[in-house]
This record gives structure tokens, sequence and C-alpha cells, in this order.
């Protein structure tokens, strides 16, 4: 029998989800500083990881042809870089829940050093690319998340 390791998949705190990647030689140029696209990835996966610790299961519903998330617009501020082996914590609240969207603050932190940060939009959409209202048990998940008040 095979033993795996524990996957990612981060924590709750409040209404936050905290992510934890590190700094890794493939995410930086040549001087040892984080590429500046890789916050986009690591983002990303901290969103992923959010939903799963939610219960949304994306793959399910691009299966049974429902939709999918899809990000519809989103603004970075790069504040410091983060270095090859820096540990960093990406943070991750909701902001705002409505029929078909929601908007999302993170933040990429060294320590108590903001790093980058980000605020977005993601929209559910068909698999045709139309918006249409988010599963109303993720909805309920979402209001869920922004609600929690344990620290």
């Amino acid at each position: 029998m095979v033993v795996l390791p524990p996957l990612p998949g981060g924590i709750f705190d409040g209404p936050r989800h905290l992510y934890g990647v590190r700094v890794y030689y493939e995410d930086t140029d040549l001087s040892g500083i984080t590429y500046h696209a890789n916050y986009l990835r690591w983002f990303e996966r901290a969103r992923s990881d959010l939903l799963r610790m939610l219960e949304i299961d994306q793959r399910a519903a691009i299966e049974a042809g429902d939709g999918a998330y899809a990000v519809s617009e989103i603004h970075l501020r790069y504040i410091r870089p983060a270095r090859l082996d820096d540990d960093v914590v990406i943070e991750t609240t909701c902001t705002e829940l409505g029929a078909a969207s929601c908007r999302m603050h993170q933040i990429a932190r060294r320590g108590d050093q903001e790093l980058c940060e980000a605020s977005l939009r993601v929209g559910f959409i068909s698999l045709e690319g139309r918006p249409r209202r988010q599963p109303a048990q993720w909805r309920a998940a979402f209001r869920q998340f922004m609600d929690r008040e344990d620290k």
C-alpha cells in the first residue's frame, strides 16, 4: 500500500482561506526573484483549493455541462518581490457575492510583509461562455465562508 503525503488545501481562519506555497527555482528569473506571472498561478491554486474545501466540485459541473468559473477581471499590485526559497502564504477573501459572480481579494505574504495583492471578479459561465447563475449550493457555501467568525 502506498502512503500519500497530505495534499495541499490550506486552512480557514475566520472568513479567510490561507494557502501556502514555497518559491522554487522554476518560479524565479535569473536574479532569484519570482517571475511576475507566477503570482497569478499561486492565486489560482489558492482559489481552486478554497473551492475544494467549500465542496464545490468544478470538475463535476464541467463534465455535467453545467458551467465553470472564469476570471472576468483582475487587478494586480506588486509591492515587493518574493525570492528563491521564501515561504509565501496566499490569503483569499470573498468580498462580494452575486447571482452569477463573486469578487475576491487575495494577498501574497512573506511573514507579515505583503508581496502582491489581487482584486478580481470571477463569473460562472456556461460551457458556451455565457454568464449564468451559480448553483444555489455554491452560493450558500460562499455565503457561509464569508460569514465565518471562527479564528
